[in-house]
């Protein structure tokens, strides 16, 4: 099975959905995004923005999500832009959306009425709370999915209030992940078999199974987690911890007592480390809170880089605390080609990030390409796909259907 077979009729919008139809662009497959000027992506409207960019044409955030889509303008509200998108849904093997229960269906795009014309059709549904159940209807996006399910109140220090990620986390990792993994297993099934398949996927419950361990723990022995901070069971010390410069920081975790060692060794050995009491896990775990403030103090006098190199020399799991330019200005990053610059038809030059894996054309790495501008490729797919004629597109773009 090729990628390029695959044609995708998206309505996935903003974050965690968007972000599954994108990696399947960006694997070379025909990824239709649904929207209009009536209710265009939230995302559009999210920065960082692009000065000099047009209304809704700016945001590096939608541009990050939607590379290598195409962009229709269907208005909903109208019924015969609902009759279009149906027509257009027959033409697609895949229909995705991240809609709340009940929105597709009364468009007449649901699963049973799509299937009974198409059965090989796959069709993704990443409804927050699922389709059934007394909170169906709640609508929300990452940061509501991480409070509801209980990943804030774990995050944080344990003398502080909970913090959260400090991101939309579910939306980033777990709920497009698991929604990409059931919706790969079901091309590959089909391509077997010839049968589709529906797939429901609840954000919720997604971002639940991240939480394995305390719901085990909560199951078994009736013990709520609790926040630890950066500290983890079985390391110790286990940290950010700061270094010479103006809130330069480094992490670093002490898995074993051999990396206990290394450390002390590349710290040049302070007399409080040799206390034999922390020379093994128990010991050191004992006093945690004192050696992770001695431990402060020395490394708040070394350049970060430099002793970050040292104890990765040695075994020890270390890093430095980047922003968000040294992220963009990471080594290992560009030679990984994890960003690439796109031409953008109102931005201009661009930088966006790419996925560690990628798909090949004729032997050569596929290239990111742009997101679409709102609709702009409307009157390709309505005369290509739909058939219409240019002056039917015409009318309909008059008359704000296709608009």
């Amino acid at each position: 099975m090729r990628f390029s077979e695959l044609r995708v009729l998206d309505f996935c919008w903003v974050g965690a959905g968007a972000f599954v139809t994108r990696l399947l662009a960006d694997l070379g497959a025909d990824v239709i995004k649904v929207e209009s000027h009536a209710h265009p992506d939230n995302l559009r409207l999210s920065g960082p923005h692009k000065s000099g960019a047009r209304h809704l044409e700016g945001s590096g955030y939608f541009a990050s999500r939607n590379t290598n889509k195409k962009s229709i303008a269907l208005n909903m509200g109208r019924p015969e832009a609902r009759a279009l998108a149906k027509q257009l849904a027959r033409k697609c093997s895949v229909v995705t959306n991240n809609f709340r229960p009940g929105i597709m269906e009364r468009w007449g795009l649901g699963y049973e009425e799509l299937a009974a014309a198409d059965p090989s059709l796959i069709y993704l549904s990443m409804p927050m709370q699922g389709s059934s159940g007394p909170n169906k209807s709640y609508i929300g996006f990452g940061s509501t999915i991480a409070a509801i399910s209980g990943l804030v109140e774990m995050s944080g220090s344990p003398e502080r209030a909970p913090i959260g990620t400090g991101t939309h986390y579910p939306d980033h990792v777990p709920n497009p992940g698991h929604a990409l993994v059931g919706l790969l297993a079901a091309i590959f099934h089909r391509a077997r078999t010839g049968e589709g398949q529906y797939i429901e996927l609840a954000q919720l419950e997604s971002t639940v199974n991240l939480m394995g361990p305390g719901i085990l723990r909560y199951s078994a022995c009736g013990t709520l987690p609790r926040r630890e901070g950066n500290r983890r069971n079985g390391s110790a010390p286990c940290g950010v911890f700061p270094c010479a410069g103006e809130d330069v920081w480094c992490a670093i975790e002490i898995e074993s007592d051999t990396g206990w060692q290394a450390l002390g060794d590349v710290l040049g050995r302070p007399q409080w480390m040799t206390d034999p009491r922390l020379g093994t896990l128990m010991g050191r775990s004992a006093d945690i809170d004192a050696v992770e403030k001695k431990l402060a103090q020395e490394t708040r006098r070394l350049q970060a880089d430099a002793l970050v190199a040292a104890l990765q020399a040695r075994g020890v799991a270390s890093s430095v605390v980047e922003t968000s330019r040294d992220v963009m200005e990471d080594r290992q990053l560009n030679a990984r080609g994890y960003w690439r610059e796109i031409d953008h038809a109102e931005m201009g030059r661009i930088t966006v990030n790419v996925p560690p894996f990628f798909a090949t054309e004729e032997g050569r790495k596929r290239e990111p390409g742009p997101p679409p501008l709102l609709g702009e490729q409307t009157r390709e797919i309505a005369t290509t796909l739909l058939g219409l004629s240019e002056s039917e597109c015409t009318r309909l773009m008059n008359e704000q259907v296709l608009w």
